[in-house]
């Protein structure tokens, strides 16, 4: 038999067990109903946190902050394939320093915020644009609400938007450590752990030492912030080699997320699928 048929072979009686009926298919265990709910009182509580401030800020409904984390990934006229070709995962590719609301190009965080943040933000003078997103997301102006939901780590997050996640979600999940609770079910689970061993193996073979696919972005982000002082320095102020430096980490970048692509489509997901179908087989409200 080979690795395939394997992994997608019928599993044992223990790992067809249900999941909790309380845990849904979304973002951090939640159910579509839930993540709704979480959005939007979250946007008003970041909206009421921003007038305190003195800053005016609309709540964005979640339509849009769905739509800044369909964003990820994704641009027009482009597969997530030729998307990773070109753009790895698009967290040091598209760096340019600039706040989101001033981003021209590919910007989950820009599409997360509601286009009508975005005008309030560009019609500021540039000192108070600095002070609006300090208010806003403290000190990492790219972890805004979408994208941390997105990539489901809210420990970026800074500003109203932290004060405002810790009113909305529970204080395990503000941080890095937190998994969510369907993935790990799945993890669990006998084929997906061998398929992940598969999947490390393959990495490892071709340069990456990497434990799990989770933990490729957030390596990324970390080498991005350390290379641009947080986050702060712009492309157009850095040194000769502060820019090789930055294109060095875009080329792994794209390499790194072109092999784990491939990988997650070829052999991850197919197991994944299956999984996801016997422990969800109940209708998720």
């Amino acid at each position: 038999m080979g690795l395939f048929a394997i992994l997608l072979a019928p599993a044992t009686a223990g790992a067809q067990a249900q999941a909790p009926k309380s845990l849904g298919t979304e973002e951090f265990g939640m159910t579509p109903r839930e993540l709704v709910q979480a959005i939007e009182k979250t946007e008003e509580l970041i909206a009421r946190c921003m007038r305190e401030q003195g800053f005016e800020y609309i709540a964005a409904d979640s339509n849009t902050v769905r739509a800044g984390m369909a964003a990820d990934k994704h641009l027009p006229g482009l597969s997530e394939e030729e998307f990773v070709a070109r753009h790895g995962f698009g967290v040091s590719t598209f760096y340019t320093g600039l706040p989101p609301q001033l981003s021209t190009d590919y910007s989950p965080a820009r599409v997360g915020l509601g286009e009508r943040n975005v005008q309030i933000f560009r019609k500021l003078p540039p000192a108070d644009q600095v002070a609006y997103n300090r208010a806003l997301l403290g000190d990492d102006v790219f972890s805004t609400f979408a994208v941390a939901l997105e990539t489901e780590d809210l420990s970026r997050t800074g500003g109203c938007t932290r004060k405002a996640l810790t009113e909305t979600f529970k204080p395990d999940q503000l941080k890095a450590s937190h998994y969510n609770p369907q993935d790990a079910l799945i993890n669990k689970d006998p084929r997906m752990k061998a398929a992940l061993g598969f999947w490390r193996r393959e990495m490892k073979k071709a340069g990456f030492e990497y434990g799990h696919p989770d933990e490729i972005e957030p390596d990324l982000r970390n080498r991005l912030s350390t290379l641009t002082e947080g986050g702060k320095l712009q492309v157009s102020k850095m040194s000769p080699d502060q820019k090789a430096a930055l294109r060095k980490l875009q080329d792994y970048e794209r390499l790194v997320a072109a092999k784990s692509h491939k990988m997650h489509e070829e052999v991850l997901s197919p197991v994944e699928e299956r999984i996801q179908e016997e422990l969800f087989s109940r209708k998720v409200q």
